[in-house]
């Protein structure tokens, strides 16, 4: 075990071994991005989702009422909840990450025919001298971008049966994660009774309020406004109600929006297919963006950029895995680095003050630099040696960058 700060445990070895150290009932959430068990770049790490016993080992440690989340792909989402479930956990609900920067690892059907049939298909490259303009639809949306100076270089069907199969493919853009929340079954009779017990068993709304995005948007916010008329004679709502409703008018809270469970990335494809009003567009209410390279390699100066791919972008096969981006080289080359604000908000959703965050499948540590930045204590676990490096480094970052504001 190595100590980056007083309040920081990092543990190197198998999550399953390493849970066993720690005492029963000794932290208040679990938040962790496991393998999605989708064979990701053939990696052996990947081939299946984690164990009901490496679930087991979460729920004895979590106090009771503590909170899990756990990220998952979506086509093994079903799995993981399912191993949680069986651990003994309650499934609470389930958070979406959605972003627009995702791209879909699809086979091309038509090409396929053609290389089947072992029929050449005609190559053309079309060199782009002018902006040209390139066209996504997302539902009725269509967006337009424009790239200069490129080359594009497509094939023509070479036979009948190719030509019928134009434009099918495989598999739909990856743009949304799950992340399963779940609880520990409560040690009291009521959440009421279980917070003042152990400080777990609810969650921080008020912490994790969504702001406002102009007068407009808070005014709309405003209890029963939208749903009680203050005139109304309707048998529904008792003349008592309406009175006060008259004598003292709903106010919006000052705080921010109530946290939901759907989560974006603010990108343009994304915004565009929530409704807008007045108020401006139904995106407004939580968003955040994927890891950025400042966010991924900060702390990580003193190590040596490799090239990377990045999981959250791609979710297919391994036979039909893209081949590492050297060009997109990195210090922090973990293919799976979740952003450090969705994490900090998700730490801070399920996290009493000055409580322990444990993540069993550390990875390069963007639970723990959370945590951190969120003032919580936390214990990560990690099997790759590599990665504990690039972990140990990000949350040390994290932690001198706390000890200099509290200077």
């Amino acid at each position: 075990m190595t100590e980056s700060a007083s309040s920081v445990s990092l543990m190197l070895g198998d999550c399953l071994e390493r849970l066993k150290e720690l005492p029963d009932n000794s932290v208040d959430s679990v938040v962790t991005d496991p393998p999605y068990g989708l064979s990701f770049m053939g990696k052996k790490w990947d081939y299946d989702v984690p164990s009901v016993e490496v679930w087991v080992e979460c729920l004895r440690v979590l106090k009771p009422g503590g909170h899990l989340l756990a990220f998952a792909g979506t086509r093994t989402q079903h799995r993981m909840a399912v191993r949680i479930e069986d651990a003994g956990f309650e499934i609470r609900d389930m958070i979406a990450w959605v972003y627009g920067s995702g791209f879909p690892k699809s086979l091309d059907v038509s090409k396929a025919i053609d290389k089947a049939a072992r029929a050449e298909r005609v190559v053309i490259v079309n060199p782009l001298c002018e902006p040209t303009p390139k066209s996504d639809k997302i539902g009725q949306v269509t967006y337009t971008t424009h790239r200069l100076g490129e080359s594009k270089t497509f094939s023509t069907p070479a036979t009948e049966a190719a030509r019928q199969w134009q434009g099918w493919g495989t598999a739909l853009k990856p743009a949304l994660e799950p992340i399963t929340v779940a609880r520990k079954p409560l040690g009291e009779k009521t959440v009421a009774a279980n917070v003042l017990a152990h400080g777990t068993g609810a969650i921080n709304v008020d912490g994790c309020r969504v702001d406002y995005i102009n007068n407009a948007d808070k005014n709309s916010s405003k209890p029963g406004s939208r749903n009680v008329d203050i005139n109304s004679k309707s048998s529904f709502v008792s003349q008592t109600t309406l009175q006060k409703l008259k004598e003292f008018p709903p106010e919006p809270n000052n705080i921010g929006r109530w946290p939901a469970n759907l989560i974006h990335d603010g990108s343009d494809k994304v915004v565009g297919l929530f409704p807008s009003d007045k108020q401006g567009s139904a995106s407004r209410f939580f968003y955040v963006p994927k890891a950025s390279k400042k966010d991924r390699d900060e702390g990580c100066e003193g190590l040596c950029e490799k090239g990377n791919t990045r999981y959250g972008e791609w979710q297919g096969t391994a036979d039909h895995a893209p081949k590492t981006r050297d060009h997109n080289k990195s210090r922090n080359h973990h293919p799976t680095v979740k952003p450090t604000a969705l994490m900090r908000y998700l730490c801070r959703l399920v996290t009493p003050p000055e409580g322990i965050v444990l993540d069993p499948f550390m990875g390069s540590g963007s639970t723990g630099k959370a945590a951190v930045l969120e003032g919580f204590q936390f214990i990560g676990v990690e099997r790759d040696e590599e990665y504990m490096k690039i972990a140990e480094s990000r949350i040390a970052a994290a932690t001198m960058n706390m000890l200099d504001k509290d200077a």
